[in-house]
Order: structure tokens, then C-alpha cells, then sequence
């Protein structure tokens, strides 16, 4: 792969075609030569778009410069002085060595510090030149001081009002590339080329939005500070009608091309299943089986996303779509990430679908309970599917081993895939492709925040179960300190001793350098710790044959203590399991704790989850914060897509979300609303023939 300094223009367009203004190489504004085209191609700067749409990550209003005296501690402001005196310190101990230079601006004097000189700083800060210097005062202490400031050198010369006197912006930057040589440049295009910003194909009402090219400078170069978010959001609108646009025309198209499969059924098994099933439905699950019902009696395939927190029933759900395909004659695949998920999974539909005929296999990449001779059959034809179901409807359920290419599942009628965030797109629409247009159910225990929801899920309907059942024990959620371990200790084997089991996750299997405790090195540790009870031990290093026997150890309480990594953190349902202690919580983001937490409260009895973390940073404090104050998934992911922003949150794994230059998920979510709909309209109106 070539490296970004290699890559200094866009893709040459095809023979013939005339490229347009805004997507010309970034070298034709003046100013850019070879070598500042490589730097401007380490920003992902190549086009004139490209330098147009490089939004600034903050301005500085150089109307009135803040006096030197009047600089208070802690509050950041921009002054502007002329050197006095410069040098480097060396200091005794080690070669750590210091540049300091002491500005003056008439009212009083500021140092200036930066740690570990560089060999250009004494020719860059030479006596008499002068600086706009943008920094806080760390302490109250004379002299005054900013340390690791950001400066400008002032120049003066014909472009000098683009960088004076006036809200000026502060880009990202790289090395070789100053804020002021980026200011002039992105001014040059400007000027060059903001009559060729044009309105997108999707038409917005100018009467409450800025025009584009409007938007497009003020941005840069705004009159006042209110205007930056004005065009920020015009900009960001802009961003989410295209991806709006992706996502709806995507839907639109499979719409026109497919034709649902009949998987509607008829209640045959459904009734004798709800009667044996122990419990009664919610309303909310009651609620989404109405939605999923009309969806496989449709005229297209489902397209559904349900959510549900942790413990909220989405497995009775899933069991009762299944019955529903089943019931049509069409066989059903259920995926899920791990395979002690799906071993799970397998258990609790041999238990509750075998006493109805049905049968139910399971495909892991350790374990295999479906027959080697078993028919393979083409895919679904169209027709009544009794025609063609050559063999009884059969559940099959597997982690990614059902993707594999050998394995094929005849009259496939619906895809379940449960804990959907851990599954990219292209894996979802590869086991979809196994069967022909089959319906498909996508769940999550991981609530998705309602930006995300109508982003990246934008293609699916969505249901939420927003009711848990009843019965359930509370669950308490205390933040400890490690020092008081001693005492944590003492109340879990208090509830060793009344009959309850307990979770203790630890971040790493084995020790490395980031200090972490780890699984393997804690084992013996707690075995006497907890002496005389029981420890078992879970990571994912493990065979899938030794996992299980420790799994199946746990449930039936023969060890009285599971210690685990976060393998445990979807799926696992040990209702006796009344205490989570997750030390080093730190280490774990915050839908990944409230995963974890979700391993108890799975009974009648009261729960506790105790997060152990000395952390000292306002992310980890937040994060430890909101898990103590709430049990609400949705609001656990609002605040964690806040903290973290939309990348961390999903991964590498989820594909399609392209990148955003000014829209906000954790913010914006009236945008999207608003671009949802633009968008809906301008594709109804395309059907009936009206532009």
C-alpha cells in the first residue's frame, strides 16, 4: 500500500470525462506545490473539496488581543507579544532539557515552556520576533507561564487580514504545515472556487438554512462565533441527506427486487408452545410478535432490528418468529457470536422445540449435532413451500460456522442473528445470501442510540421490548476503590454461604504490561481466597470442549464461583448468579460493563455488581459514574456514544458507516430525523415520476 506522501492527487477520471472544479487535485489552488501536496495528502486533503470541507477544531476571535496581565489561571486565551529573551535549560539529572522564551506585550511579561528542546526552536524563537500565543496558566506562580503553548508567527505582508483582526480558524495540522500557511491556503480556494459550491440533487429550504457555499465559508471564516454552529449544521445536514439517501434507495431497491417468502404461520405450534413455556409474555413482547407477524405475511422480505436490554425476553421472542416460519414449512437459522452462546441456545430450543417435532442442530467450529447425510435441496423456489420441503422444519442455530461455504440450509424462511453489534454487515448479508430473500431478525442486548439507530440500521424497521419481566431481583451497582477488596471479599462469601453464585471478571487472560489483572494469574489465588468453595475458570483460550464443561460446572453449582474474562458478557444465564465483581473496570467500555452486569438479576433474587477501579481519568470516572446511577440501557448508550463518539463504540467490525466531517451522532439527532424524512419524500416523489 502506498503510503500517503505517495498520494498527492484523486483517482485519474476515466478518458473524456471533465472533472469538476471542486474535485480537481488540491495543487491547483496556488500556493500548493509537490512537496505541500504530500503534507496536505497526510490530512486526506487530495481535492479542493477535500481543503474546502477540512473543518477547523477551533477559532480564535483576534478582534482585541487579551492583555498579558489580565490572563487568569486555567481560562485559555491567545495573546500576542514580542520575544525578549530565549535559551534552553539543561538540568543536572538525566538529559532532560527545556526552551523557554519570555514574551512582552507592553502590560507585563509570559514565559514560555516547552519540554525537551528541539534543535530548530532557538532560530524560530529569535529575540524581536513576535507570536500570537494561545495557552492557559497552569498555577498562579510568578512568573507567569503557559507551557506547550500553540503560536503563530506574525508576519506582516498583503494576506495579513485573513489572519488578524478578525475570528480566525484553527485547523488540524501536521508536521511542515503551520495554522497560518493552512488559513491562506483554504482562503485561495475560496476565493478561487466558492461559486462552484452548489446545492445538492435534494432540495433544503434556504428560508432556515444558510446555501451551501455560504455555509462552506463561514465555517472558516465567520463574522461572529454564532455562526460557526449555523453552518456546522447546515453542513452536517448535507452529510446525513447523503447517507440517508444511501441507506433508503438501498432499501427501496431490495424492496422492488424481492418478493417475501410466506412465513406467516398459522399457530399450530405457537399455542401449545406459550402454554408449556412458564411464564407469560410481556406486553412489549406481545407487541413486537405483531410487528414481526405482519412482516412474514408481507409483501417483502422483513428487514427487522429488535432491541431489548439485557433480560428483557428477546430469545422467547426470537422462538416465537421462529415457530412462525416454522409453522410455514421453512426451516430458520439462528447465529449468534460465541459458542457458549449458541450452546445456550442450543439447549433451551431442544428443550422447548422438541416436544414439538421440531428438530434443532447445532453447527460450532467445535461441535457438530447435524447429520453428515442430510438432503441438501436448492434454494427456496417460489411456490407453496410444502412442495418443496422434502424433510420436518429444522432449527439450525452456530456461531460463523454457519457461513461457511459447505454448508448449505435448504428452505431457509428466516435468519435470526442475535447480539447484532458483534457481526459486521458484510457477515449478516453473507448468511443471508444462503437462502433466497429468507426474512431476517437482527437483535441486540446492547441498546443502540437513537442516531445510530437511524444510521447505521437505517435499512431495517426497528421493534424495542422497553418491558422486563416481572419477578425479577434489583440490581445495585457500587463503585469501590481496591482497598476495600478485603471487605468486598467478605460480602461475597457471606452470599457463597446463603446459596448465591457469583461472576468475577478480570480484563486480561494473562498479565502484559499494562498492569491489568489477569484470569490465569488470579486462579489460584482465589481458589484459596474463597477455600472452601469452589472456583471455576472461563477465558477464550480454552477448548470449546473445556469451556463448556466449565459452563455446565457453574450451572449446576457445582462451583460456586465463575472467574472470567469478558467471554461472559453476552448470553450466559445462570439465574443462581446473585453477585458481579469486575475488577480493573477501567479496562471495559460502558455497554461492555452493563453487558456483564446483565449476567445477573436473571432471577428472583436481589443482585449486586461491584466495579472495582482506582482510575483517575474524567472518561473512566463518567463512564463507572453513569453505571452506578442507572440500569436503563437506552441511557447507558446515549452517554456512552457521548464519551466515547460512534467509532469506539462500534468497532472495526460494523462497515457502512462512512466518515463525518461535520455531523455529530451523539448530537444530531434532529438532523437525521430531518434528513430522513427530505430524503423519504424525494424518493416518493421519484416513484410517482414528480422531480
Amino acid at each position: 500500500m502506498s503510503s500517503p506522501e505517495n498520494k498527492i492527487s484523486p483517482p485519474a477520471a476515466p478518458a473524456g470525462e471533465v472533472v469538476p472544479p471542486l474535485r480537481r487535485p488540491v495543487a491547483t489552488v496556488w500556493g500548493v506545490g509537490e512537496e505541500r501536496a504530500k503534507l496536505l495528502a497526510r490530512l486526506d486533503i487530495f481535492t479542493v473539496e477535500d481543503l474546502l470541507l477540512h473543518k477547523p477544531r477551533r477559532y480564535e476571535d483576534r478582534r482585541k488581543f487579551l492583555p498579558i496581565r489580565d490572563l487568569k489561571l486555567k481560562e485559555a486565551a491567545t495573546v500576542r507579544g514580542k520575544i525578549i529573551a530565549a535559551g534552553v535549560k539543561r538540568f543536572r539529572k538525566g538529559a532532560r532539557t527545556m526552551f523557554e522564551c519570555v514574551f512582552d506585550d507592553g502590560t507585563a511579561r509570559l514565559h514560555c515552556r516547552w519540554w525537551q528542546a528541539q534543535s530548530w526552536m532557538p532560530d524560530w524563537y529569535a529575540v524581536g520576533r513576535e507570536f500570537l500565543i494561545f495557552g492557559k496558566l497552569d498555577d498562579d506562580k510568578k512568573p507567569r507561564a503557559f507551557t506547550h503553548p500553540e503560536t503563530e508567527l506574525v508576519e506582516p505582508g498583503e494576506d495579513e487580514f485573513i489572519h488578524v483582526n478578525r475570528i480566525v480558524p484553527i485547523h488540524p495540522l501536521t508536521d511542515g504545515l503551520t495554522a497560518r500557511v493552512m488559513r491562506t491556503l483554504v482562503w485561495r480556494a475560496l476565493e478561487k472556487y466558492e461559486s462552484e459550491i452548489t446545492e445538492p440533487a435534494i432540495k433544503l429550504d434556504l428560508k432556515t438554512v444558510p446555501a451551501r457555499a455560504n455555509a462552506v465559508r463561514m465555517i472558516h471564516f465567520p463574522n461572529e462565533l454564532t455562526d460557526v454552529e449555523f453552518a456546522r449544521q447546515r453542513l452536517a445536514l448535507d452529510e446525513f441527506v447523503a447517507l440517508q439517501f444511501q441507506i433508503q434507495s438501498r432499501r427501496k431497491k431490495f424492496e422492488a427486487l424481492s418478493k417475501a417468502l410466506p412465513c406467516g404461520g398459522d399457530n399450530r405450534l405457537m399455542k401449545p408452545f406459550l402454554a408449556e413455556l412458564g411464564f407469560k409474555l410481556t406486553a412489549a413482547q406481545t407487541g413486537v410478535l405483531r410487528e414481526i407477524r405482519a412482516d412474514l405475511g408481507g409483501a417483502h422480505p422483513m428487514r427487522r432490528l429488535l432491541q431489548g436490554d439485557v433480560g428483557s425476553g428477546k430469545t422467547a421472542v426470537a422462538a416465537c418468529s421462529a415457530l412462525m416460519a416454522i409453522e410455514s414449512g421453512f426451516n430458520v437459522a439462528l447465529m449468534a457470536p460465541t459458542e457458549i452462546l449458541a450452546e445456550q441456545h442450543f439447549r433451551n430450543f431442544q428443550k422447548w422445540f422438541e416436544p414439538l417435532g421440531i428438530k434443532v442442530e447445532l453447527q460450532t467450529g467445535n461441535r457438530k449435532t447435524v447429520q453428515a447425510d442430510a438432503p441438501k435441496v436448492q434454494r427456496v423456489p417460489r411456490g407453496k413451500p410444502s412442495t418443496f420441503n422434502l424433510r420436518p422444519s429444522t432449527l439450525f442455530i452456530g456461531t460463523h460456522a454457519l457461513f461457511t461455504a459447505g454448508f448449505d440450509i435448504p428452505m431457509l424462511g428466516l435468519v435470526i442473528i442475535d447480539e447484532q453489534h458483534k457481526f459486521g454487515v458484510s457477515q449478516r448479508e453473507t448468511l443471508v445470501r444462503k437462502g433466497n430473500y429468507p426474512h431476517l431478525l437482527v437483535m441486540t442486548a446492547t441498546p443502540i442510540p437513537r442516531t445510530l439507530g437511524l444510521t447505521l440500521y437505517g435499512d431495517l424497521d426497528v421493534s424495542v421490548i422497553d418491558e422486563l419481566p416481572s419477578g425479577r431481583g434489583k440490581i445495585k451497582t457500587f463503585v469501590r476503590t481496591a482497598d476495600t477488596l478485603p471487605k468486598v471479599w467478605d460480602f461475597i462469601r457471606e452470599k457463597i454461604s446463603g446459596g448465591r453464585q457469583v461472576f468475577v471478571v478480570y480484563p486480561r487472560v494473562e498479565e502484559n504490561a499494562d498492569g491489568f489483572k489477569a484470569v490465569t494469574k488470579e486462579f489460584e489465588h482465589l481458589k484459596k481466597l474463597l477455600a472452601p468453595f469452589q472456583v471455576g475458570l472461563l477465558h477464550g483460550r480454552l477448548k470449546g470442549a473445556e469451556k463448556e464443561a466449565v459452563m455446565a460446572e457453574f450451572r449446576a453449582n457445582n462451583n460456586q464461583v465463575l472467574l472470567a474474562t469478558s467471554l461472559i458478557e453476552v448470553g450466559v444465564d445462570v439465574p443462581n448468579a446473585t453477585v458481579m465483581l469486575i475488577e480493573n473496570a477501567e479496562a471495559f467500555g460502558l455497554a461492555q460493563l452493563h453487558q456483564l452486569r446483565g449476567r445477573i438479576g436473571r432471577g428472583a433474587h436481589e443482585s449486586f455488581c461491584i466495579l472495582i477501579s482506582d482510575a483517575k481519568t474524567p472518561d473512566s470516572i463518567g463512564r463507572l459514574k453513569v453505571l452506578a446511577e442507572t440500569n436503563d440501557g437506552f441511557k447507558i448508550a446515549e452517554a456512552d456514544l457521548k464519551l466515547r463518539g460512534p467509532g469506539e463504540l462500534l468497532g472495526q467490525q460494523q462497515s457502512g458507516l462512512p466518515p463525518l466531517r461535520f455531523g455529530d451522532l451523539a448530537e444530531d439527532l434532529n438532523l437525521i430525523r430531518q434528513a430522513r424524512e427530505l430524503v423519504r419524500l424525494h424518493l416518493d416523489f421519484a416513484v410517482r415520476g414528480v422531480n
